[in-house]
């Protein structure tokens, strides 16, 4: 494994892991491993066998992709909660994986969008946090309400900034 690959590995296991809560901020802080990118996207079967120049080219693609694969695995494991990890080990294509997981974690249920409006109307200020801190916490609740499917006016979003203030 390169050296940049054990970086970003460390670097994912110091955030959130992906809990179930968490799903899309975690799938877009995965997307951007540089080597794992490839691996989401693509699915390669092994070539059958031969002796051909295609087919060395094929192989070598074929053994590329897997090692590309492999690492991806490793990052995607080892950037969840140890229970979503055991579920998700049984898949040895990343591609299958990342598809999983989305179906399981990528849709906001009434529940959820409902939690996050709560939020989003009840929050305060801290004493602790900046103007500037106040309001980029905020936005980032817009945008995970607008993700979820439920977007606010503007007029919607100043009122509740101005709630939001002591």
């Amino acid at each position: 494994m390169s050296t940049a690959a054990k970086t970003i590995i460390a670097e994912l296991n110091k955030g959130d892991k992906l809990n179930g809560d968490n799903y899309e901020i975690w799938s877009m802080k995965i997307q951007y491993a540089p080597e794992e990118k490839e691996a989401l996207n693509v699915s390669i079967m092994p070539p059958e066998s031969g002796n051909t120049p295609q087919h060395d080219r094929d192989l070598e693609a074929y053994q590329a992709w897997k090692k590309k694969n492999s690492l991806a695995r490793i990052m995607l494991l080892s950037s969840m909660d140890d229970d979503i990890m055991r579920e998700f080990r049984q898949y040895d294509n990343v591609k299958d994986m990342w598809s999983a997981l989305k179906e399981k974690f990528g849709h906001t249920s009434v529940a959820k969008l409902r939690a996050l409006t709560i939020k989003f109307d009840t929050y305060k200020k801290r004493p602790d946090h900046t103007m500037r801190k106040h309001l980029r916490h905020m936005s980032n609740m817009v945008n995970e309400l607008k993700d979820a499917g439920h977007v606010l006016t503007e007029e919607q979003q100043v009122q509740t900034v101005i709630r939001s203030l002591p």
